[in-house]
């Protein structure tokens, strides 16, 4: 069984049986049957049936982002978004089921077009920073380009995955097409992994486990698609609006408790404006309100477990910075936090942290913020702060890094692609071309030769 903890509290949420790996193989035959059905219904129809799971979801928006916030901690504000975000995924691939289509190539003596096929059975393994919208990054556009998904949820957060798959047959899609299971990752997430049924994985999670499930897939040149780490730059010129750089700066890693890979942890100043940066940030930081997250007026909550808190403190080290407060008492709290004085190349302004830790490190000029954003092995995100575009499009170019930003924050929409340079992941997610990621391209030649004597 797995036991699920009230991160703010510590209290026992729910218990949830955890998946064997012949639990995965069943499932994987079921989705196996419900896929051939699936991929034969009429395009138009399977739209249809995707934006009825889509409405439903609608309508249980508060329902599930209440269980976000028991399960995984999340404010409740970020968490009804999340919920939001799984109902406009399913709308948006809903709406690319009728347009999947192949080409035309001119060919001489004959006319040649490929088609786009599904893969079959794919499988989603989720993460516990986002478990909602992330789960639906993959599952939405797979079950639209004609696939069965079978989702294994992190053992910490299993309880939204699992009422979704709830409302998905609410919705009316067949029975077998989507599945949860959730279980540990060395035992459900190898099966799925491993299974031979399973044409796709698609895996969001650390860089270490991510290049564990690489591995196993190569002995079957099964596909993957790897969103994992981040050590996000935000680089602020001088010419950039310092004022509002600085305040935009906490939220860029303090939202969802710095539990986010694309999280701005390095934030590099350029050194003429680096103490006015940290005057007006300052305050900014320690007046962050961490607490209930069910409260709507809490900012922060609790990290997801002990373990994770236990990982945070060890990135800290004594010395100067910002800090804000946590609670004290029950819960897995960590207070908002801005080192400075930290050298450029030690752990905590390389690696990642993945909780409410950031570095703030000066920079002389352009190229030496360049050199500074690419110093790590992760190329996820980032922002440029400057007024200057020619500037803006420099650095935008030089920057290592899937997803960038300028004089802004945003990193994910789901109208465009998300993914990352170096570590931070293999191939792209979202966008107008996540269906086709899905799919095998089959290409059909058709002789005109006459056959005539």
């Amino acid at each position: 069984m797995l036991e699920v903890l009230n991160p703010a509290t510590e209290e026992l949420v729910a218990t949830v049986p955890a998946a064997t790996a012949q639990d995965i193989d069943a499932a994987v035959a079921r989705a196996t049957r419900a896929q051939v059905k699936w991929a034969a219904v009429a395009p138009a129809d399977r739209a249809r049936l995707l934006r009825r799971f889509a409405a439903v979801v609608d309508e249980h928006v508060e329902e599930l982002a209440r269980l976000e916030v028991r399960e995984a901690g999340h404010v409740i504000g970020n968490a009804r978004w999340e919920a939001g975000n799984v109902r406009d995924l399913l709308d948006f691939a809903a709406g690319g089921v009728e347009r999947l289509s192949g080409r035309q190539i001119p060919v001489p003596g004959g006319l040649n077009v490929t088609i786009l096929e599904p893969l079959g059975v794919v499988g989603v393994i989720a993460p516990w920073n986002f478990p909602m919208p992330i789960a639906a990054w993959g599952t939405a556009p797979a079950l639209a380009a004609g696939n069965a998904v079978i989702l294994k949820p992190a053992e910490t957060t299993p309880l939204t995955a699992l009422r979704l798959a709830e409302l998905a047959l609410e919705a009316g899609l067949p029975e077998g097409l989507f599945q949860v299971l959730p279980g540990a990752g060395d035992v459900a997430g190898n099966a799925l992994v491993e299974h031979p049924g399973v044409a796709k994985i698609v895996f969001t999670g650390s860089t270490r486990v991510g290049k564990q499930i690489m591995a196993k897939c190569a002995d079957r040149v099964k596909r993957v698609t790897l969103e994992l780490g981040g050590k996000s730059p935000n680089i602020v010129f001088a010419d950039a609006d310092v004022e509002a750089a600085a305040l935009a700066t906490p939220m860029s890693y303090l939202d969802n408790s710095g539990q986010d890979c694309c999280a701005r942890t390095r934030i590099l100043v350029q050194r003429s404006v680096y103490d006015r940066f940290l005057e007006i940030v300052r305050p900014a930081i320690e007046s962050i309100v961490v607490g209930d997250p069910s409260d709507e007026k809490t900012q922060m909550g609790p990290l997801i477990s002990r373990s994770q808190l236990e990982r945070v403190r060890s990135y800290v080290p004594s010395g100067t910075g910002i800090h804000g407060t946590a609670p004290e008492g029950p819960g897995f709290w960590f207070p908002p936090t801005l080192l400075t004085d930290v050298d450029a190349a030690s752990p905590v302004a390389t690696e990642e942290v993945f909780g409410p830790v950031a570095v703030v490190i000066p920079f002389e000029d352009e190229a030496d913020a360049i050199r500074l954003a690419n110093a790590t092995e992760y190329g996820l995100s980032g922002s440029i702060w400057t007024r200057d575009v020619g500037r803006a499009l420099r650095v935008s170019g030089a920057v290592q890094a899937g997803n960038l930003s300028v004089n802004s924050h945003s990193s994910v929409r789901y109208w465009t692609p998300f993914g990352g340079y170096k570590q931070s992941g293999l191939g792209r997610e979202l966008g107008p071309d996540a269906l086709a990621a899905f799919t095998e391209t089959k290409n059909v030649f058709i002789s005109t030769e006459s056959t005539e004597a």
